[in-house]
């Protein structure tokens, strides 16, 4: 609304506005919005489950840094993300309980005050605190769900009842217009209409929307990164910014287009002076327009209180990962301590606002993304810098042929028969454990030794699943060598299959710094173990030389 009856260049509440103002409104919230998300999540997924580096933003600058990130630089970086998810998600508790304020005075007459608005931060505050406490699975969990029906009901009662054909019509020419004006209004400053109206458009919509998005990178680039595991990088971009941004548009088309049809046909004639005059009841102006409109106001409200509650107490969740020791379960109180916090940043925004109070929460949300915003710069860079690294690693290993020791030399030395029979056979769990455990290691330490001979630290790690050797390169890339125990369907063409035999079996599989190397070490002798280990540190060499 206030897009075509304020637009920033052009004459306001005509056709061409309101086509402008839905192709703004998915600037603000489409792709460049979800490319922040994209790539911080991109990076804590990559540097933590590829890398084997913690959970962290400063993860992502290993490449540029190194082990730096365990020192004051990295910490540095992790207690910006800190307060950028504290104050994102304050901003958003702040906007959110004015416009729940606001539902609860249009149905019930509940006043609009300072007082009101800091007893509803006290009950999400309070809520959320419960939702942490109980854990992903059991309080984040439920309560997503029941936000996520809430939200559908209303998307779908809004599209029945609102202008359905002209919904799906603009639904079309809105992405339309959006794809094919997106490249412009992204480079867009209106240096050629430089104006007060102009900068104002700047800084009250664009860059506070973006440096909001900023301040909540940390947040969901986290939970995004969490749930993305297993992905490879093309499925992950295409799932991160096609499938909200998708959601998102709907969304807007559906609402926002309903709105505009009512205004331009007279069906809502005075919705642009209730949105002008009181922003956050302007929601429930709109849906009185509507049938039904006391039961949708209601769920418009609850739905509000519980998107609010949902990104509280998963915001408490992150800074609480964040804040944690790598690898350590956070005690309950932390998670508490939290949650109370970011109730107590919106409550002092809000009395510190006053008035103004939407003013405070903007300027809020753009201090806390502006020293953030460097080191998201530097987030980039790091995976970038990282990715290509890791191209060069693959590369260097295709230059040296094969990944595992040749066939023709393991044939030569054991026999073809042999060799067929081992491919074709399944051994004993007990049998797989017992050659990563003796004959695995025993390679691993003998190499190890080596290494020391000749001046260079090596260690070998061992477990009940797992053996590794690392060897100690100083300010370079270290080498890895492990061999994880891992479990497998066996192929029904090897062997009868019936209810008493195994339907699984043990296998041994290669890691190293940039993850599995997806062959089965089973079965090699001694010789062919350590010529594996000697094969995979030439092609380290390799690749040292080649980043140099």
């Amino acid at each position: 609304m206030f897009h075509y009856a304020n637009p920033p260049v052009g004459d306001p509440s005509t056709i061409e506005a309101a086509r402008h103002a839905m192709t703004q409104t998915f600037f603000h919230w489409g792709v460049h919005a979800w490319g922040v998300y994209a790539i911080v999540a991109l990076a804590l997924g990559y540097f933590s489950f590829r890398q084997g580096l913690p959970l962290r933003i400063s993860s992502a600058l290993y490449p540029i840094i190194g082990k730096r990130i365990y020192g004051p630089i990295g910490y540095a970086v992790d207690i910006l993300a800190v307060f950028g998810t504290m104050f994102g998600i304050a901003t958003s508790l702040g906007l959110g309980v004015l416009q729940i304020n606001s539902g609860l005075n249009y149905l019930f007459g509940v006043p609009i005050s300072t007082v009101t608005q800091l007893i509803l931060i006290a009950v999400v505050t309070t809520m959320a605190t419960i939702s942490v406490v109980t854990g992903l699975d059991s309080g984040i969990r439920r309560l997503s769900e029941l936000n996520l029906n809430l939200a559908v009901v209303l998307l779908v009662f809004v599209a029945i009842v609102g202008p359905t054909l002209f919904i799906f019509q603009s639904l079309a020419q809105n992405v339309g217009s959006y794809v094919a004006s997106i490249v412009d209004m992204t480079f867009n400053n209106f240096a050629y209409i430089n104006s007060e109206k102009t900068n104002s458009f700047l800084g009250g919509w664009t860059l506070f929307y973006w440096a909001w998005f900023i301040a909540w990178s940390p947040f969901v680039g986290m939970f995004v990164a969490r749930i993305s595991r297993g992905r490879t990088i093309k499925e992950f971009v295409l799932g991160v910014l096609f499938v909200p941004v998708g959601v998102t548009i709907i969304w807007l088309t559906v609402f926002g287009d309903t709105a505009l049809h009512g205004i331009m046909t007279g069906s809502m004639p005075n919705l642009i002076d209730q949105v002008f005059s009181d922003t956050p009841t302007s929601l429930f102006r709109f849906l009185d327009t509507l049938p039904l409109a006391s039961i949708s106001s209601v769920v418009a409200t609850l739905l509000i209180f519980t998107f609010f509650v949902t990104s509280s107490d998963s915001g408490s969740l992150v800074i609480d990962t964040l804040t944690a020791k790598d690898g350590d379960e956070t005690p309950v109180k932390q998670r508490i301590f939290w949650s109370v916090s970011e109730g107590l940043v919106a409550s002092a925004l809000i009395i510190a606002g006053g008035k103004n109070v939407l003013s405070a929460l903007q300027a809020a949300s753009l201090a806390s993304a502006l020293p953030f915003a460097p080191v998201l710069l530097m987030v980039g860079y790091g995976l970038f810098k990282s990715l290509r690294s890791e191209m060069i690693k693959i590369d260097s290993a295709n230059h040296l042929n094969q990944t595992t020791p040749s066939t023709l030399a393991r044939i030569q030395e054991t026999g073809w028969e042999q060799h067929l029979g081992q491919m074709l056979s399944v051994p004993l769990d007990r049998n797989v454990e017992h050659f990563l455990q003796n004959d695995v290691v025993d390679a691993l330490v003998e190499v190890a030794n080596v290494f020391e001979d000749k001046g260079l630290q090596a260690k070998v790690t061992t477990d009940y699943d797992y053996c590794s050797l690392v060897v100690d390169h100083g300010n370079e890339r270290n080498f890895v060598y492990g061999a994880w125990l891992r479990q497998t369907i066996i192929p029904s063409f090897i062997g009868e299959r019936s209810k008493n035999k195994p339907q699984s079996q043990l296998y041994i599989e290669v890691y190293l710094n940039e993850g599995s190397q997806q062959y089965n070490i089973c079965g090699y002798n001694r010789n062919q173990l350590i010529a594996d280990i000697i094969d995979q540190y030439e092609k380290h060499l390799y690749f040292l030389h080649q980043v140099r």
